[in-house]
């Protein structure tokens, strides 16, 4: 249980998040995954080459406008600047507040084959302590839960969800809000419907270990999928679609008491992202929590492409990211 005072800090720093017109920019890729988006654009992938990509995004002048946050991946946290300073220097110079990738990634689950859990809370707490020190100020972990025959398992769903309660309840305690991110893949031919179901299943799941294990729901962010038809399925559903199918869902299992959703893009087009977030939030929005955004590929990679690893490409990629990063607030708002 966390005090009083230290769940009104909390509680700021989450509704900061959250500020209007105003998201997430998921920074955290592991080592892999960046490799493999470097790799796109004919770049090695190296400590300064990863550096210089994601310095290129931390000082896009006035991406404070648009971005709230920023999570890192503990390479970065760790790292400086070509001018000396660290790149969470770099980004609290901007108004933009420093988060962390805390889980070390997903693997295979015991006794439940195609399915995955995610691992890290082995000395989590120290960690914790040290990400403080650091400078940041919330912290990420993700769960990964697939659609398949059979899949998900009641099994795979409930050692997640305890997972998620523990780094949440952890957290807290270390005076960091904690975004809890639950995602159902869109991987597979399964319709709108089946991912409604799924989702639900899992959200309630997850809510019940996190009142289990005491979490603040005040001092926490949820990042989920969207209600979104399978990458593969003969009919994708549209924006509209997608909207009300996700908002009828969450209005059946999210607490009201939380203070915002911050959804990923998750396979998802650039566009497709942006466009399926500007209809949720189109109308008369009738829902309790702020509905905004933590994309990685869906600011980063137009500017990527851009950028292609020159350093006379800087100047272009920010202004791709900005714009991306400008298209997105406006779509968190409606306005799009």
């Amino acid at each position: 249980m966390v005090s009083k005072a230290q769940e009104k800090t909390l509680a700021e720093v989450a509704r900061a998040i959250v500020a209007p017109s105003k998201g997430i920019l998921a920074a955290d890729e592991s080592s892999g995954t960046i490799k493999k988006r470097l790799d796109s654009i004919g770049v090695p992938s190296t400590e300064t080459t990863r550096r210089d990509w994601r310095q290129l995004l931390f000082t896009a002048m006035g991406g404070g406008d648009f971005i709230s946050g920023v999570i890192l991946f503990d390479e970065t946290i760790r790292q400086k600047a070509t001018d000396g300073r660290s790149l969470v220097e770099v980004l609290q110079s901007q108004g933009i507040i420093p988060g962390i990738k805390v889980d070390t990634g997903a693997k295979s689950l015991a006794g439940a084959a195609g399915e995955q859990i995610t691992e890290g809370l082995d000395g989590l707490r120290d960690r914790l302590s040290e990400y403080v020190n650091l400078g940041a100020k919330f912290t990420k972990w993700r769960a990964v839960i697939s659609i398949g025959e059979e899949v998900p398992s009641d099994y795979c769903l409930h050692v997640n969800a305890h997972a998620l309660g523990r780094f949440a309840a952890l957290s807290q305690e270390a005076g960091l809000v904690p975004i809890v991110e639950p995602e159902v893949l869109m991987d597979g031919s399964h319709d709108i419907e089946c991912c409604y179901e799924v989702t639900e299943r899992t959200l309630r799941i997850v809510f019940d270990e996190l009142a289990a294990q005491s979490v603040s729901l005040d001092g926490m962010l949820l990042k989920p999928n969207m209600v979104l038809s399978g990458k593969e399925a003969l009919k994708r559903a549209a924006p509209p679609e997608v909207a009300e199918a996700t908002i009828s869902c969450f209005k059946r299992v999210v607490p009201a008491a939380l203070p915002g959703i911050v959804f990923l893009s998750g396979g998802q087009s650039d566009d497709e992202a942006t466009e399926n977030l500007n209809a949720m939030n189109r109308g008369e929005r009738d829902f309790p929590w702020e509905l905004s955004f933590s994309y990685g590929r869906g600011l980063q990679a137009t500017p990527l492409k851009r950028w292609g690893g020159q350093a006379e490409n800087v100047s272009a990629a920010q202004k791709a990211f900005l714009d991306r990063a400008r298209q997105t607030s406006a779509a968190r708002e409606g306005k799009l």
